[in-house]
């Protein structure tokens, strides 16, 4: 009967009976009962079968246990074109369809000439419940510039594998086929997950494609490290695992975050100084800068403009901020200077408390006589200088006490004797791995108009304790002015 019932359909209707029986795992004679059971159930009021993507319970099993839940995206469906690129990755790409349909996304799919090689458009066309696209010259859809509704009909275009044939393509606006052309045609947001041989991947040529397309204003996730399809090759070239690229689609698509410091200038130093004793030695401390430069980032995602000025550390400054680099804490407190007003200063460098009162013109010799002298002499003190400003002090600054012993005694002397506002104190004794490490354990100190507040943070990451500080920053920010 379900055969019969199916040959009499028109193709139009056998086609989408088809799509609808591979996405649910079924046979299309399966497909037809469930279809009729529905239709019965739903005259005489009973839940009609889910598919099996929408089934109350997911699947048993390692996969499900492994994945777990995953938010949908932010729109109630947003629409994706996935163009997938000709690489062994290619594979990998039709576990992306599966990864953001997951995530509630409609997706369909784009095969290159290439690509058409490793993975086939019924196999594109099953995962995604989509018709999949190939030809730039397909009479079906070019009759309405089928390209140009792939491009504009969606929320954003993922390129997986982006191969470096691909990404040259797209860097130098070539539109010789489908994939090239609904990326030169469209104004959507643009995410590669390049794949290709490690030495690929370093050939120059490809470095000067890749910094193109950053310039673009196209998103990248990966390559990452690890052993490649040719036998004996590893390094960085594979794609990133679909769960990640769907990871940032996701995180791509999502409404924009609060933006609490808008409008708001914060001074931040970070880093240490170097103080010269002759041309080719100098007094340093052990400071990497990572702190200070994670308090940036967070500014600037905050909304706020950031000035950062650094001290000689071996750090990219983070996207959004004007930084200044200085070698000494002259250097610095004139930077800072240079850079007032601002609404926030945080001092977050580690400057060195002196230097030699004399620096040789030439490199100081050992001789007979042992080492010589060093006279040292005191530094300025840039906290205690901006914070007892009579005209253009910021109205919040705060400073940073490193200590190895008596943390919060220290840290309590320091805010009054500097005449700050706050003081985040750490302990860097050797054994905590804070100076130069990732993760950090502060104490927060707000001095009020009689008293001292103390906010005990849990060990976080330095990143995870410059997010927490600028949300803290924000919250008193907003309290001021309300």
């Amino acid at each position: 009967m379900a055969n019969l019932t199916i040959r009499k359909l028109d193709d139009a209707l056998k086609a989408e009976l088809r799509q609808r029986a591979a996405g649910n795992g079924r046979s299309m004679e399966d497909e037809v009962r469930v279809i009729l059971r529905d239709a019965v159930h739903q005259r005489h009021g009973f839940a009609p079968s889910l598919p099996q993507d929408q089934g109350a319970s997911p699947k048993a099993g390692p996969d499900a246990a492994s994945h777990g839940h995953h938010e949908a995206f932010p729109s109630p469906q947003a629409r994706i074109t996935l163009i997938v690129g000709g690489g062994i990755a290619a594979y990998k790409a039709m576990d992306l369809i599966r990864r953001l349909k997951e995530r509630s996304a409609e997706v369909r799919v784009v095969l290159t000439k290439a690509a058409q090689q490793f993975v086939t458009p019924l196999t594109a066309s099953a995962l995604s419940h989509q018709r999949c696209y190939t030809d730039l010259f397909d009479p079906q859809s070019e009759f309405d510039a089928g390209h140009i509704r792939l491009a504009r009909d969606c929320d954003l275009i993922v390129v997986a594998p982006a191969t470096a044939d691909l990404m040259a393509k797209i860097a130098g606006g070539h539109a010789d086929d489908l994939a090239t052309a609904i990326l030169l045609a469209t104004n959507r947001p643009i995410l590669l997950a390049p794949a290709m041989n490690p030495l690929m991947w370093k050939n120059p040529a490809t470095r000067r494609n890749v910094d193109q397309l950053r310039r673009d204003g196209v998103t990248m996730v990966g390559p990452n490290a690890g052993e490649m399809a040719e036998r004996g090759e590893a390094g960085t070239g594979r794609m990133a695992e679909p769960i990640e690229i769907a990871a940032a689609a996701q995180a791509l698509l999502a409404p924009p975050p609060p933006r609490p410091l808008r409008g708001k200038r914060v001074l931040i130093t970070a880093g240490p100084t170097h103080e010269p004793i002759d041309p080719v030695r100098y007094i340093a401390n052990r400071s990497s800068g990572k702190q200070g430069y994670a308090i940036a980032a967070a500014a600037v995602q905050a909304g706020a403009e950031v000035v950062l000025i650094s001290g000689p550390v071996d750090l990219r400054a983070p996207a959004g901020v004007t930084l200044t680099r200085v070698e000494s804490a002259r250097d610095m407190l004139a930077a800072v200077q240079a850079a007032l007003p601002a609404d926030i200063a945080i001092f977050a460098a580690a400057v060195a408390d002196w230097r030699v009162a004399s620096e040789g013109g030439q490199k100081i010799k050992k001789g007979a006589g042992g080492p010589p002298p060093l006279q040292l002499t005191e530094n300025p003190d840039i906290l205690a200088t901006i914070a007892r400003l009579a005209d253009g002090r910021p109205p919040l600054v705060i400073g940073f006490a490193a200590e190895t012993e008596n943390l919060l005694d220290n840290a309590r002397a320091k805010l009054a004797r500097k005449g700050c506002d706050w003081i985040v104190a750490n302990d860097v004794s050797p054994a905590t791995g804070v100076m130069g490490g990732d993760r950090n354990t502060v104490h927060l100190l707000m001095k009020s108009a009689d008293a001292i507040a103390v906010e005990s943070w849990p060990v976080m990451t330095k990143d995870e304790v410059a997010s927490a500080l600028v949300a803290r920053i924000a919250q008193a920010t907003e309290l001021h002015e309300s």
